[in-house]
């Protein structure tokens, strides 16, 4: 696995594109909340396979703040988000020689083919969609037999959610609801768990700042009649 230390490669603030309201890369620049923000980054390396991956696609990958580290461990890089700045986000990625091929679409209709990715990438965003189910068969469709899903969740805490208002005026549960109880159990009834591990590691589920895993798909998928063409 990765060393817990390693500092991700991340594409500079300046570089970055306002793609949503909820689009926060600034904030990992931060010097209080950045140190809390990129530690999902330090998660996410510490449970991807520890050989070089083929084809990998990050869901939700925003202004592309993740990209250049995710570039650096895969033979080719996909990008899906549902906003539509995904051409001002590939030329900011070009100026600094990061190649990733981005569309617009949702989790819920991924447009691959079937058994196209070696691994799948979620920072803070499958809590955003809507149904859970269907985002789950999406992933595991477009997964190979041996791919993998890795994923990093905010914590559902109200104390951590005063914390977070307090730092950024942003109050959780206006963007989560209850959606974040939700998320891990439903993806399980399709993925079976890898690794698991939470941020800190130890201590009371009330000071959990993120929840991160690594799953793989269940059963084989089986190859759907109308396949998806990006």
């Amino acid at each position: 696995m990765t060393t817990p230390g390693l500092v991700p490669t991340l594409l500079p603030q300046s570089a970055l594109v306002k793609t949503s309201d909820v689009d926060k890369a600034e904030w990992n620049f931060h010097p209080l909340l950045g140190l809390i923000q990129r530690l999902r980054f330090k998660l996410i390396l510490s449970l991807l396979p520890n050989r070089r991956i083929g084809r990998l696609l990050e869901i939700g990958y925003g202004s592309g703040v993740f990209l250049p580290e995710l570039a650096k461990r895969c033979d080719e890089l996909y990008g899906i988000d549902t906003h539509q700045a995904a051409a001002s986000v590939s030329r900011n990625l070009s100026r600094h020689r990061v190649a990733a091929k981005l569309s617009c679409g949702s989790a819920v209709a991924l447009p691959f083919e079937d058994r196209s990715f070696d691994c799948v990438v979620a920072v803070s965003c499958l809590e955003y969609v809507d149904p859970f189910e269907q985002a789950a068969a999406e992933i595991t469709r477009v997964l190979k037999p041996d791919g993998v899903l890795v994923f990093v969740t905010p914590g559902n805490s109200p104390i951590l959610d005063l914390g977070h208002y307090l730092l950024t005026g942003c109050r959780a549960q206006e963007h989560y609801g209850r959606r974040r109880d939700a998320l891990v159990p439903t993806l399980l009834n399709a993925l079976t768990v890898q690794s698991d591990i939470t941020a800190p590691r130890i201590g009371s589920s009330l000071f959990t700042l993120y929840r991160a895993m690594r799953v793989s798909p269940r059963e084989l998928p089986s190859p759907s009649a109308g396949v998806r063409h990006a």
